[in-house]
């Protein structure tokens, strides 16, 4: 439960505080029309902004939060051959995938995992964990480091943007509306928004994000077979599935933050309801698909 609070509060943070800060400036008052009924020409234009505004704004500083958050360093002058080899391996990869050098860095977790970040295809960050160098051997890190950046060569990020973009949208739009539907019908208000509409719009707002995540975390599960895919390409099918089979043997839950995790290669573990708020299919279910791929 942790992990999924964690996550819904980073969606909402963003909005809740540019809701909060616009009450007080009184931007909001464009959505009342007349006084009395909702302008939902004006609302969507604004959810739309906002929606998308708070999206961007989170992937524009997506890869400066993670160097700062997961305290990655930056390879820029190898110190030793494993750096050395790491840069050299992202540097061909991302040459065979045909997008720019990504920067790549290390952070320190025993946790053995591995993400990417970014802003567009020539602007990202590939960063793997002191666990994972030192469980993995040289072919399972090079499926690793293949499955990040095809994360990036899929433009996973800017994807996962707009999706977030667009199901931030109707937050907004629908929670207004059900706030105003309650403070005109259940609490006869005719004039103005009074506390009726604020509290249910951030109880709706918390609602609809917790639905809005079910549908971005199911595309999240979708991007990573084919990211999945992508590693095998690079690295080959037989190091993607070594990686991923590795990693299944490994039953600590992912220290990374849930923010960065929709980015890593491990994800967690759900059962029931759970299973819907991953960011990631079931590690077996990404080893069968690799294995029905043809070679």
């Amino acid at each position: 439960m942790k992990r999924i609070f964690l996550f819904l509060a980073t969606n909402l943070a963003i909005i809740v505080v540019l809701s909060i800060v616009l009450r007080l400036l009184g931007v909001e008052r464009i959505l009342d029309e007349s006084g009395t009924n909702l302008n939902l020409n004006a609302l969507l234009v604004f959810a739309a902004v906002f929606g998308f505004g708070g999206s961007f704004i989170s992937l524009a500083i997506s890869k400066w939060m993670a160097k700062k958050t997961m305290r990655v360093h930056v390879i820029e002058q190898p110190r030793n051959s494993t750096e050395q080899w790491l840069l050299e391996t992202v540097r061909r990869q991302a040459r065979e995938a045909g997008i720019g050098m990504p920067e790549v860095g290390i952070f320190n977790s025993p946790d053995p995992n591995a993400f990417a970040t970014g802003m567009s295809k020539n602007n990202a960050l590939v960063a793997v964990s002191t666990g994972l160098m030192d469980r993995m051997n040289a072919d399972e890190v090079e499926a690793v480091l293949g499955h990040e950046v095809a994360h990036v060569a899929n433009g996973d990020m800017v994807t996962l943007a707009l999706i977030q973009g667009v199901v931030n949208t109707f937050v907004i739009f629908l929670a207004r509306v059900v706030g105003h539907f309650v403070d005109r019908v259940v609490f006869k208000n005719e004039q103005g928004h009074g506390p009726a509409f604020w509290i249910t719009t951030i109880v709706a707002e918390i609602v609809f994000a917790i639905l809005a995540s079910i549908i971005v975390m199911w595309f999240s599960r979708q991007r990573e077979f084919r990211a999945d895919a992508g590693g095998a390409r690079l690295a080959g099918r037989d190091k993607m599935i070594s990686a991923l089979e590795k990693l299944r043997a490994v039953h600590t839950p992912s220290q990374m933050p849930d923010q960065m995790a929709a980015f890593g290669i491990r994800g967690g573990v759900g059962q029931g309801l759970k299973k819907l708020f991953m960011s990631h299919p079931p590690l077996e279910e990404r080893i069968m698909a690799l294995k029905a791929m043809q070679r």
